[in-house]
């Protein structure tokens, strides 16, 4: 296997979401540890578990937060490992206030940033299998063999409309 992803979010009540990411993650056989880190509350436990995580062997960190939604800046400010970032919803503007502050990177600190809540986590677990899959040809047609099983339930799909 090419290497681990980290799952970081910012409270312990985004594991349901998050969770997301992981069964996909689960599904390619990618490993990946999920923890609580937070860019507000605890930013020197979330700077440690950054710059300790390209020495684990974790190639990508996907970081999914809520409301100001610094999580993924913090960590790519951190460490030059891809980071992906899961807007969550929780607060009166329902992650849009997150989507921003996750999106909107200065230049030079990216964060590839994906949909709000579990649709996004899902895809921050795919994007991350992508990553790795460009130093491994097995998960690579993983990837690929996901890709032809959606493309055959629409097919099933539609014969049953038909």
């Amino acid at each position: 296997m090419p290497g681990k992803v980290l799952i970081l979010m910012g409270s312990a009540s985004d594991a349901d979401t998050m969770r997301g990411a992981a069964d996909v993650l689960e599904g390619y056989g990618i490993p990946y540890r999920m923890t609580v880190a937070s860019a507000h509350r605890a930013p020197e436990r979330t700077r440690t578990l950054v710059r300790e995580a390209e020495n684990q062997g974790y190639c990508v960190v996907i970081a999914g937060a809520g409301a100001a939604a610094h999580l993924a800046g913090l960590v790519a400010a951190e460490s030059v490992l891809p980071v992906i970032g899961v807007p969550l919803s929780g607060s009166a503007l329902y992650g849009f206030d997150a989507l921003l502050s996750t999106v909107q990177m200065p230049a030079g600190v990216p964060v590839a940033t994906v949909a709000i809540g579990k649709a996004g986590a899902q895809n921050a677990g795919h994007l991350a299998a992508q990553i790795l899959s460009l130093s491994s040809p097995e998960l690579r047609e993983k990837v690929r063999d996901h890709r032809r099983k959606m493309v055959e339930a629409l097919e099933e799909a539609a014969k049953k409309l038909s």
